[in-house]
């Protein structure tokens, strides 16, 4: 009985232990069943999502990560271009702007932000960073030297421009800045006059010796943006100079084509506050250690976005090379695209962004004609174009050839004309720009080394592009020639087959944007922003076109192959000396 009882217990515990098992094994099973099912609901709410996109989204977010992959891609800017080498390579980083004695007004500080806001829309003000000055209307509140002052009175400036207001306050609070403003709004006295106001200031704190030099540096991409920028300088170093009480300050002009032994002997004799300079010849200055950089605080770039492109990043780069310490950097420029706007974001100390206009945009006071002109009528159709408005007038071209053809051509029809492009003399390219500002010549023939920053004291009536450029930010800069300072002025561009399309789309919504008339020529173009949401390239800045099919990637992408090509072949790196 006994045997069998315990038989049976073991039988029954037995089966209650398989019991267990089992219920184990179920309880396992519908976990993972339950996990089946959360993975299975997963992936079917992802392809419920993807299956509600339309036809359209996908497209239009495969465009948007096209489009970004590019944009990394493409954008060649030296990570270091406005770094020093020893600071990279030490992993030095700033953080903090630089100390400024500068101070605002105090009834400026309690009209508060509010007021400063409303003055912005106002003047149509966009801006970004962190702690901005607020905007002035009036010099005298920006507390500049009484003979700064006497200057702009007496060169008639009575009141800020909208890029002034805001980024003169900008500047003078030593904080890093990117400006951006249509052409002829008045950038040049946004950086020029903080730094005489910085050369002023050091030098009273403590005057320069023989040697010493400069306080600050104003860089632009052509010698004839330099002189003109430079004459401005000095105009106001000089009433400085000679106003009883104030230090003598002295500026320098540096450029290729001219005798660089002149060009540093006054450093040398007396030390120089403010320099003025292409990339080129500075860089050769500082390679030859005849200028130091140990006093420079403040340095300041004149078309900013041509600086930092291809061609001249090095240059800057080599030259940034030579700061020991901490900068106040300034960019400025009236096309500044996205990819450039991004690279200073990044590089600059706690940057403030001005913008006044979309960058890239045409400026509103130039009435913009676009002629359709078949290539071999080009240059006899000029004479007829230069009757629509009184001298003085600038006609662009993208060769040198065709500027040298239509010079020619214009004198033999009695056409007071100069002339000036790359492959000239300097000494022809001074004479040619001082004859034309001085009224002795009715037209200027010239490529775009006259399209970016020149201004004129008589106000340019009429620009005529005898091409149409291959980028759209130069076609900005050329008809920026005129309409400057609130005046109305005339540009007409010939166009005809041999122009690229992408290029055409631009200008067509150059001409919308800017409430022209556009031609039915340009209207028959199929534009492809009616497939992208209106979305434009954020590598040049063009509207007419996306960074996908943007001209400009692939030149630039020519450029570099051929200029290492070209210096490996003829071991030209002298630079223009």
């Amino acid at each position: 009985m006994s045997g069998t009882a315990e038989s049976n217990n073991r039988k029954n515990n037995g089966d209650g232990g398989d019991e267990n098992i089992n219920d184990q094994d179920n309880d396992d099973q519908d976990d993972d069943n339950a996990d089946s099912k959360k993975v299975e609901s997963l992936l079917e709410s992802a392809t419920a999502l993807h299956d509600a996109l339309t036809e359209e989204e996908r497209a239009e977010q495969q465009r948007k990560e096209e489009e970004t992959r590019i944009l990394k891609e493409a954008s060649k800017v030296q990570t270091n271009a406005l770094q020093a080498a020893s600071e990279l390579a030490s992993g030095v980083q700033y953080t903090d702007s630089l100390p400024s004695t500068w101070s605002c007004p105090r009834y400026i500080i309690e009209q508060g932000e509010e007021q400063w806001s409303k003055t912005r829309d106002e003047w149509h003000m966009e801006v970004e960073g962190v702690d901005i000055p607020p905007p002035m209307k009036r010099f005298e509140d920006m507390r500049f030297a009484p003979p700064i002052l006497e200057v702009l009175k007496r060169k008639g400036i009575k009141k800020p421009t909208p890029i002034q207001m805001q980024g003169l306050t900008v500047a003078l609070a030593s904080r890093d800045m990117i400006g951006i403003a249509f052409t002829g709004s008045g950038k040049t006295l946004t950086f020029g006059l903080p730094l005489v106001t910085v050369a002023l200031e050091e030098e009273l704190r403590m005057p320069l010796l023989p040697g010493e030099g400069p306080i600050g540096i104003i860089l632009a991409p052509s010698r004839e943006l330099v002189r003109q920028t430079y004459d401005t300088i000095s105009e106001f170093c000089d009433e400085i100079s000679k106003t009883p009480g104030y230090p003598q300050l002295r500026t320098q002009l540096i450029i290729g084509g001219e005798p660089v032994r002149d060009q540093v002997s006054t450093l040398q004799t007396q030390g120089i506050h403010c320099v003025v300079a292409t990339p080129g010849r500075l860089r050769d200055i500082l390679k030859r250690k005849a200028m130091r950089l140990d006093n420079c605080r403040f340095i300041a770039l004149d078309e900013a976005d041509r600086l930092l492109d291809l061609g001249f990043d090095e240059e800057l780069g080599e030259i940034m090379n030579n700061f020991g310490h901490q900068r106040q950097n300034l960019l400025f420029s009236a096309t500044f695209p996205k990819k450039f706007q991004d690279f200073a974001r990044d590089t600059l100390v706690k940057p403030i962004i001005v913008n006044v206009g979309r960058a890239g945009a045409a400026n509103l006071d130039v009435i913009q004609e676009v002629e359709y002109v078949k290539e071999d009528v080009k240059i006899p159709y000029l004479l007829q174009c230069l009757q629509k408005t009184a001298p003085p007038v600038i006609i662009f071209c993208e060769r040198k050839g065709d500027v040298d053809d239509i010079h020619e051509y214009l004198l033999l029809k009695g056409v007071e004309a100069a002339s000036i492009h790359g492959g000239k003399e300097q000494e022809e390219r001074n004479e040619a720009i001082k004859d034309y500002k001085a009224g002795k010549k009715d037209v200027l023939v010239a490529t775009d080394v006259a399209a970016k920053g020149l201004d004129f004291p008589q106000s340019v009536q009429h620009v005529i592009n005898f091409d149409m450029p291959s980028e759209i930010e130069n076609y900005v800069h050329r008809i920026g020639r005129t309409g400057r300072c609130g005046k109305t002025g005339v540009a007409t561009t010939f166009i005809n087959k041999s122009c690229d399309e992408t290029t055409l789309l631009d200008l067509k919504h150059i001409l919308k944007e800017a409430r022209q008339r556009i031609p039915p020529v340009l209207m028959m173009l199929e534009d492809p922003r009616d497939h992208n949401n209106g979305a434009g390239c954020s590598y040049c800045g063009g509207l007419g076109h996306t960074i996908v099919d943007c001209p400009k990637i692939d030149k630039n992408a020519r450029q570099v192959a051929s200029g290492r090509k070209d210096a490996l072949a003829t071991g030209d790196y002298g630079g223009d000396w």
